[in-house]
């Protein structure tokens, strides 16, 4: 039996960084179909050369993997002109033993004549270029703190005890400690007394803690990670500035994100760079939460449920979400609620993705309907469960063959 051709002219690519190779079906004599290849680079003009190409086949739909970043330039040149679709590697492996570019380009646009593709998420321009800025900011920020720790194992080598007196060795009093050392001083009497506000209140504990080996090696090294820190700093300031001018017509959306209780301004622009705005492109809640990432996975056997363990998906939005929840779980509310019902059963990291499920699940409403978000309030798990063991008495007295009618208290009614 044949299968129901779905695109009548197509195209499928195998990419590579240096090279495409492209396969195109098309409509041939007596109804029979027609395979053409050809091999392209990767390059700009290549590129164009692979639209022209596609355009003089008729082609209206291309499909192609994703291979790392090598995609990211086919699919920017050629997304205005065809109706692309890129796809997981995993949902369309060849058969084993077959592999080759040309096989790989001629499976791709079968499966997608036949529309036996699933389409991944590709955000539009704006939301790429979002995407890009809050990525790169989450790098650097990663970067500080992994000089940080650098400046720590250093102020560590030299019997610098300074982070067990003092909570934040970059502080404004950290920092002049630092500099002083970098300096030549190393008494710990004028260390200490460059202390401000409350670690004044540690002098004596301040002065043993600096009363070290400090030598010019390690002041050198200070001196440098300092100044890296300072770069990194300022490189934050200005990419979230420019984060700050790029997000002002998204700000409606903002507003409603940062209603939901865990989320902050920056959480917030990590979701939209992420998923955008538009919610019509994942048709449910559990369709955005399963493309996080943030939903376990089905493993069943022989009628039997196993241990499904949740999916890949963004890494970006997935750490974003587990943050905000993480600070969703401290005020009085739903999401806390949410966290300690699972966390009796399941334990500390299972209730944390069930937390971010349920604010992704939020954020899909929300986004939808542009509303802020409201409370269930810490009480719905168990009013909800009373409303459940009340119907379930009720049916069990039903089919004794009781008839049941419920009335308040008199209290609860004037209350």
């Amino acid at each position: 039996m044949a299968m129901e051709l779905v695109v009548e002219r197509c195209a499928g690519i195998d990419v590579h960084q240096a090279q495409l190779r492209v396969c195109v079906r098309v409509p041939g004599v007596k109804g029979k179909r027609v395979e053409e290849f050809a091999t392209f680079g990767t390059t700009t003009p290549d590129l164009l050369a692979l639209s022209d190409w596609l355009v003089s086949h008729g082609v209206t739909q291309v499909a192609m993997e994703g291979t790392g970043v090598y995609w990211k330039c086919v699919y920017y040149v050629l997304e205005e002109q065809f109706e692309l679709w890129l796809v997981n590697a995993q949902h369309v492996k060849n058969v084993p033993g077959r592999k080759t570019d040309t096989s790989d380009a001629a499976w791709l646009c079968r499966l997608l004549e036949h529309g036996l593709l699933r389409k991944s998420f590709v955000p539009p321009r704006e939301i790429r270029e979002l995407r890009d800025l809050t990525r790169y900011r989450k790098a650097l920020i990663r970067e500080r703190v992994s000089e940080v720790n650098r400046l720590h194992k250093v102020l560590e080598d030299a019997g610098i005890k300074l982070a067990t007196v003092a909570s934040d060795v970059m502080g404004v009093s950290g920092r002049r400690m630092l500099e002083a050392l970098v300096a030549g001083t190393t008494d710990p009497d004028v260390l200490a007394d460059l202390a401000k506000t409350r670690l004044r209140t540690k002098l004596p504990e301040l002065r043993k803690a600096l009363n070290s080996r400090f030598r010019e090696h390690h002041g050198f090294l200070v001196s440098q990670i300092l100044a890296h820190v300072d770069y990194l700093e300022e490189a934050i300031g200005v990419v979230s500035a420019r984060l700050d001018e790029a997000l002002v017509p998204l700000q409606p959306a903002i507003t409603v994100l940062v209603s939901i209780p865990g989320i902050q301004r920056r959480t917030a622009e990590v979701v939209i760079a992420e998923i955008g705005t538009d919610m019509s492109r994942f048709p449910t809640s559990r369709h955005l939460a399963s493309w996080a990432g943030l939903c376990p996975g089905n493993n069943e056997s022989a009628g039997k449920r196993k241990h499904g363990r949740t999916t890949k998906g963004s890494p970006w939005l997935r750490t974003a979400l587990v943050e905000a929840a993480l600070g969703a779980t401290r005020p009085h509310g739903y999401l806390r609620s949410k966290y300690w019902r699972v966390r009796g059963r399941r334990g500390h990291q299972r209730a944390v993705i069930a937390v971010a499920h349920s604010m992704l699940e939020v954020i899909h409403q929300l986004l939808t309907t542009g509303e802020l978000y409201t409370d269930l309030g810490a009480e719905f798990f168990e009013q909800r469960q009373a409303e459940q063991l009340t119907r379930r008495a009720i049916r069990q007295l039903e089919r004794l063959g009781h008839q049941v009618t419920l009335t308040r208290p008199a209290e609860a009614q004037t209350a």
